[in-house]
């Protein structure tokens, strides 16, 4: 049985809490709670949570579907070298990150599911998982000539492989005078008086 890449999950879990706290810091900032300006940190939080964690990491065995659009956001991921690549820091900035929203009763839940996920991260970062960014694979271009070895000899239906035998030449001489190559020859003679 293979091993668990917690990567996956926890990047899977970031990318719903950074939603949810969008969501939480809306409500709270629409709704002029007492402490409105957590749902505004919420708001902007969320959003960075959201960009930073788009763009899934190349699992290590296996492939990897990458996310509508991920392209453009992991050149700006890989800018940021190990700081986005190395998940001991990843774990410790969801952490800090989801203090400040703790405060708040409608960001409340997006705090819990940004600790989890920071667990998550650390899990996978002590397991020596790192993030890599998804490299598309050059294309191989199939040549025409060269993909057509020979083409098929006896015409379709073919016996199997194992039932067929090479004819020898004399054989293969014998058949073509024989009428192997036009209309059959019926061995029995047919006439035309019998009446069934």
């Amino acid at each position: 049985m293979g091993q668990i890449e917690w990567a996956m999950w926890a990047n899977e879990q970031a990318l719903a809490s950074g939603l949810i706290l969008i969501a939480g810091g809306i409500v709270a900032t629409a709704g002029r709670f007492a402490q409105w300006y957590f749902g505004a940190y919420s708001i902007a939080a969320g959003v960075f949570i959201c960009l930073l964690e788009y763009p899934r990491g190349k699992r290590s065995k296996g492939s990897t579907m990458e996310r509508c659009g991920q392209k453009h956001m992991t050149t700006v991921v890989k800018l940021f070298g190990p700081l986005t690549r190395n998940y001991y820091v990843r774990a410790a900035l969801h952490l800090l990150l989801s203090v400040p929203a703790g405060f708040l009763l409608a960001t409340i839940l997006g705090t819990v599911c940004l600790a989890i996920a920071s667990v998550i991260y650390l899990l996978a970062a002590i397991r020596g998982e790192q993030w890599m960014p998804i490299e598309p694979k050059p294309k191989e271009r199939l040549q025409v000539g060269g993909t057509i070895k020979q083409p098929p000899s006896n015409p379709p239906p073919r016996p199997p492989a194992e039932a067929r035998k090479k004819l020898s030449e004399g054989e293969a001489v014998a058949e073509a005078a024989v009428g192997g190559g036009g209309p059959q020859v019926n061995p029995v003679a047919v006439t035309d008086d019998e009446v069934v």
